[in-house]
């Protein structure tokens, strides 16, 4: 069976960056799941795998534009160290949850100092090709209720 719209595909990858260094594979988690055609994986990804079949194996380049987007540095803000929970631990490099107009997003803290911080909303990836290595598990038809909700159920997918 071919990789199509309302296909559930299963497949194992690895992830590098231009370097070469594994930022993410599903070694040892088993199989990622998705429901094709619904935007549930990167743009990139997604258009490499389609018409692709259980068993087959490829290598596929994302860039930027077809993964995590650009980088924006409009995404890099400067906020008062008081919007952080008194006495919360703060470092750069370390993932926070934070709300801002557009709702609850990840930021990554930049620099700290002691009246300010600075933040990265740019998703870790922004601004990189991205190199995976990909091997198709299964592929089969979607069950109406995962078409209806747009995703995946059961084993590698989403729960609600």
């Amino acid at each position: 069976m071919e990789i199509a719209k309302n296909r559930v595909v299963s497949f194992h990858y690895t992830l590098r960056d231009e370097a070469g260094t594994v930022l993410d594979a599903s070694a040892g988690r088993g199989p990622m799941s998705y429901l094709h055609g619904k935007g549930n994986i990167i743009p990139g990804l997604e258009q490499a795998l389609t018409g692709k079949s259980a068993g087959d194996r490829l290598e596929v380049t994302v860039p930027p534009e077809q993964g995590y987007g650009l980088r924006s540095d409009a995404l890099v803000q400067i906020v008062a160290r008081s919007k952080f929970t008194e006495g919360a631990e703060i470092a750069p490099g370390m993932q926070v949850r934070a709300s801002g107009p557009q709702g609850a997003r990840m930021v990554t803290v930049v620099r700290v100092e002691r009246d300010f911080v600075t933040v990265d909303a740019n998703h870790p990836l922004a601004g990189r090709t991205l190199h995976f290595s990909v091997e198709i598990a299964e592929v089969r038809k979607a069950t109406h209720e995962e078409i209806a909700h747009g995703h995946v159920h059961g084993p590698g997918g989403h729960h609600h």
